[in-house]
């Protein structure tokens, strides 16, 4: 057979393989790696700090109906302090005499701003209930330099001395003779103001307060008034024969009819009063504002911290007599309980107490001033001066506070609780 017709040998086919690709190492994206000591930060910070686990935790919401003094629980750095024990707070805000006569149904707190309101409280509890008095603050009157310097040169207040000289931030209040300005109808302009000032004011002289139908530092501020005009002592102690007397056969109702033009009602909760006093308006909102000492304090730190210097243009009055309020923590329920031992034993939120100008007073302790001090020196903040006359405005028993503040107020009739 000839090679032309000889058949070729077919080659087997052949499987083509692929050469393995050298895999090219992956890179870690840049931004991975900026953020990553970041994290690792964080994780750390919560690991020392106890909080690693906390989302797994079970917080509680303690509900609380609270006067003005529940800006300690709005504070950030208070809120802070509780979540790191497990206890979120959901305030409610009334006034002291209105948690004190409206239902507390389904709250596990009360906190309100005074001693009255919380004795009527703990009256009404069918429950021994734990309590705490964390700190304690003055009632006080918040003004500008040259209303208080018109008072000095009037012979009605008197400035506290200044460390190293200089404008002093507090003046002591003589209430009688501040009062008698009051009684008399007397003008700003009048007593000199204008002499002071570029500017006049032909208003008359008298403190701005908060609604005494809802407030406990309105109704501190009618105890002074109340003290002063019934000769020191609070009404209510008087003897019961009153023939004698001039007025009606009712001591309390006749010094209630004498307290009540010598008050400025405005239907305000007291934090809100003093807001307007430190807003940039609040000299042409009103010359005397009552406020808290601790509202006072934590304005001037704040002040300083952020102009590094006081605010020597606000001052701040002692009336004398003086009120001291004592703020208590009332305990409604276990979830209250709990709220309330934390509150009454941890130091740092004693400490932020402190921070925020409070007198604190925690497990019984009784350096409630001299830590305040401490820390206004160390944020270069004034330190106020006890007034050598400590005479204190005893407040009326609660039945007569009661009819004196009404009687003042006009305030509309007491919603009862119905488990009362």
């Amino acid at each position: 057979m000839s090679d032309d017709v000889r058949p070729h040998p077919i080659e087997e086919p052949r499987l083509a393989t692929r050469r393995p690709v050298s895999r090219r190492r992956r890179h870690v994206p840049r931004y991975v790696l900026v953020a990553l000591p970041l994290a690792l930060t964080g994780l750390i910070s919560l690991m020392t700090s106890g909080n690693a686990l906390r989302p797994f935790e079970r917080i509680i919401t303690v509900d609380g109906k609270m006067a003005s003094k529940s800006d300690y629980f709005k504070d950030p750095e208070v809120r802070r302090l509780l979540l790191k024990h497990g206890i979120r707070v959901e305030i409610h805000r009334l006034g002291s005499r209105g948690i004190a006569t409206q239902s507390l149904e389904g709250m596990d707190v009360a906190f309100p701003s005074g001693q009255p309101a919380a004795r009527l409280i703990k009256q009404r509890e069918q429950r021994s209930v734990k309590t705490a008095s964390p700190f304690v603050t003055p009632l006080a009157l918040g003004t500008f330099r040259e209303y208080a310097e018109t008072l000095a040169a009037e012979g009605v207040a008197r400035p506290q001395r200044a460390e190293g000289g200089g404008d002093s931030l507090y003046y002591d209040l003589d209430m009688k003779k501040f009062l008698k300005l009051i009684e008399e109808r007397e003008t700003w302009d009048g007593i000199g103001y204008k002499e002071r000032s570029a500017r006049s004011n032909s208003g008359r002289v008298m403190v701005r307060t908060s609604s005494v139908c809802e407030s406990n530092g309105a109704g501190a501020y009618l105890s002074i008034l109340a003290f002063v005009k019934n000769g020191n002592q609070p009404p209510g102690t008087e003897p019961k024969d009153t023939k004698d007397r001039p007025g009606s056969d009712d001591p309390v109702l006749d010094i209630a009819a004498k307290v009540k033009p010598l008050i400025n009602l405005q239907g305000m909760a007291a934090d809100e009063q003093a807001d307007s006093y430190f807003s940039d308006e609040g000299e042409s909102i009103a010359p005397v504002s009552l406020i808290y000492e601790h509202q006072f304090l934590a304005h001037q730190v704040a002040f300083q911290r952020k102009h590094h210097r006081q605010d020597t243009r606000r001052v701040l009055l002692y009336p004398s007599p003086q009120a001291l309020t004592e703020p208590q923590l009332i305990s409604l329920s276990e979830q209250g309980d709990r709220l309330t031992q934390l509150v009454d034993t941890d130091r740092e939120l004693r400490q932020r107490a402190i921070e925020l100008g409070f007198r604190a007073r925690f497990s019984g302790e009784d350096d409630t001033s001299e830590q305040l001090n401490a820390y206004l020196r160390e944020h270069g903040v004034q330190v106020p001066t006890p007034n050598p006359d400590q005479t204190k405005a005893d407040a009326p028993d609660l039945n007569a506070l009661e009819r004196i503040i009404n009687h003042v107020g006009d305030c509309p009739p007491v919603r009862k609780d119905p488990d009362s």
